[in-house]
């Protein structure tokens, strides 16, 4: 049995074994019968002389590219350039185009794969003095970029927009604007501050059911050219309510990390489809389930994916907007990786102590493809931070 010694809460050392036996690479038989978009991170390239702090982090391709070939593989399409490619967090615009169009480049390769990328205004560094024409402009240059390279679009909510808009009517116009101008539907982003503290008040208030009429609004004025929304807000009533509200033909993606099992089965009458971050890490163990849901077998579904709940509530518990790290986490851990590098220095955002949760959670929901070969790797990251075996 393959153990490891792994420090506790309460500063004590103690010896964990591993429960999960791992896993190896999983194609499902038949399509899913959701939507599910996998929100995938990047690798950066350590060995470039870089001030992650200052400057957006080269990215190593390679590694990066691979790792979608890895989701589509599985039958998850890609959200490109999003969240949790730490946009806005150590990875800019220029960086987003340039990852948009490889993967673009590498999916038509690729029988069945498909992604659509995040567009925003992250090339607006100064608010000050900025119109909303301004940021009007800023989303059309990224969103003609992406269309010019053959790209469908994904609405990233603005930081900028959110700072200067003065009430739901400004959001409403510039989104009216931008949707109709999209070649292709597009899927809309509401994202809650708890994942970006800068998008406080986003659609104009502090009330989140003032803000879903407004997002209705906006829904309901555009239906034909929207494809669906993604709510992250981390609370399944909301999204219940949404759902319901939705016109015929436009989806529900839960961006729910912490009850998106519950969400994507459904109640019988409503159910969401998925885009979502904790994909990148629970990718085989959630292609499984969702081949059990395809298959009518409801059951399964909810023993292979209720174990994954825990550890995503641990990686993206408060502050939410550090979940990157357990992902990226996971992933060296698995292999997909050489190192625990991330852009702008974000692998020090969480403690150990949140490391070592997560290494047993992970194993406990089976997401480990190597238990072996993961527990080396962990005891290395234990030794930097002064624990010996």
């Amino acid at each position: 049995m393959t153990h490891i010694v792994l420090p506790t809460d309460q500063q004590k050392l103690e010896r964990y074994n591993c429960v999960s036996s791992g896993y190896g690479a999983y194609v499902p038989s038949q399509p899913f019968t959701r939507t599910v978009y996998a929100a995938a991170h990047v690798v950066v390239d350590p060995l470039v002389e870089s001030h992650p702090w200052v400057k957006a982090s080269a990215i190593d391709w390679d590694a990066t590219l691979t790792y979608r070939e890895h989701l589509w593989k599985m039958g998850f399409k890609v959200a490109e350039a999003m969240d949790t490619a730490q946009r806005g967090m150590g990875v800019d615009w220029p960086t987003s185009l340039e990852l948009i169009k490889r993967s673009l480049d590498v999916a038509r390769g690729i029988e069945g794969a498909d992604l659509a990328s995040g567009v925003g205004t992250d090339q607006l560094i100064d608010f000050s003095g900025l119109t909303l024409d301004e940021v009007k402009g800023a989303y059309i240059e990224q969103i003609e970029a992406v269309e010019s390279a053959g790209g469908r679009i994904i609405l990233m909510a603005s930081r900028a927009l959110a700072k200067i808009a003065q009430g739901p009517d400004d959001y409403i116009r510039i989104y009216n604007e931008l949707i109709q101008g999209c070649q292709k539907p597009v899927i809309l982003h509401w994202l809650g501050d708890m994942f970006d503290p800068q998008l406080a008040g986003y659609w104009g208030s502090d009330d989140v059911w003032k803000n879903m009429d407004t997002v209705l609004a906006i829904i309901n004025g555009n239906s034909s050219k929207i494809d669906g929304i993604k709510i992250s807000l981390l609370e399944k009533e909301y999204e219940f309510v949404l759902r319901k509200r939705l016109p015929v033909g436009v989806k529900m993606f839960t961006g729910d990390d912490f009850n998106y099992p519950e969400l994507i089965e459904g109640d019988g009458e409503y159910y969401s489809h998925g885009l979502l971050g904790v994909f990148d890490p629970i990718a085989p163990v959630a292609a499984r389930a969702l081949e059990c849901l395809a298959k009518g077998d409801s059951t399964q579904y909810r023993q292979l994916m209720d174990p994954t709940i825990e550890l995503s509530r641990k990686i993206f518990e408060s502050p939410t907007q550090f979940y990157k790290t357990g992902i990226i986490f996971i992933a060296w851990l698995n292999g997909y990786q050489s190192h625990f590098t991330m852009a702008a220095g974000m692998q020090s955002a969480r403690s150990i102590i949140h490391f070592t949760e997560v290494f047993r959670l992970a194993d406990r929901a089976g997401v480990l493809k190597d238990p072996e070969n993961a527990v080396k790797r962990m005891r290395k990251l234990l030794a930097i931070h002064g624990i010996s075996q």
